[in-house]
């Protein structure tokens, strides 16, 4: 059973954590023997999205458990939390526990600020893969890719790019044959209209 914890926080963008969630979600539905999927935050309870939506976290950090996974999303709430010398402190413990720590879009930023990438390749949102080689110099930041997969720290592009990082590891943990069927029932083809 592979344990998987979406952490949700004010103004995280709506898609970094929702794309992964619907993933991660068709797995755990289809085959609920392998995956479970849980939301949480700093404390249980409604949070407030970049674009105004309301998402609910069923757990806070005292009661969420032990995580295989983590998901750390990006967002307009992740610049506060560079400086939050508590979550910082939160996300380093998280790294010393869950054996895959994740992120999608400025949720990487975080862990550059927490000293988790260093020496190590990794992305973010085009926006801010300045600010992730400001944040520490000796990561290899990926400009081009759309996720990097460095074993035990998986980074992915912008927003929609969570979704891609969420259908390889669905491959990686329970095989290429699953994470097809996902996208099947997710009906995910991307081919941009435009």
């Amino acid at each position: 059973m592979t344990r998987i914890g979406i952490l949700l926080f004010d103004q995280v963008e709506e898609l970094d954590a929702v794309g992964p969630w619907e993933v991660f979600g068709m797995w755990a539905r289809a085959c609920p023997e392998e995956a479970e999927l849980v939301a949480f935050a700093r404390e249980a309870g409604p949070v407030r999205a970049a674009k105004g939506l309301t998402l609910h976290a069923d757990r806070g950090f005292a009661d969420v458990g032990p995580l295989d996974v983590l998901v750390h999303p990006g967002g307009a709430g992740t610049r506060p939390q560079l400086k939050d010398a508590d979550h910082l402190a939160w996300v380093r413990d998280q790294r010393e526990r869950v054996p895959l720590m994740t992120s999608v879009c400025t949720g990487s930023l975080v862990y550059a600020a927490a000293g988790l990438l260093a020496g190590r390749p990794a992305t973010t949102h085009w926006g801010s893969l300045d600010l992730l080689a400001e944040l520490d110099p000796t990561i290899k930041v990926r400009r081009d890719d759309r996720f990097v997969d460095d074993g035990d720290m998986v980074t992915s592009s912008g927003i929609s790019a969570g979704i891609d990082m969420a259908l390889h590891l669905v491959a990686r943990l329970a095989g290429a044959e699953r994470a097809r069927k996902v996208r099947r029932n997710m009906q995910y083809d991307p081919q941009p209209p435009v």
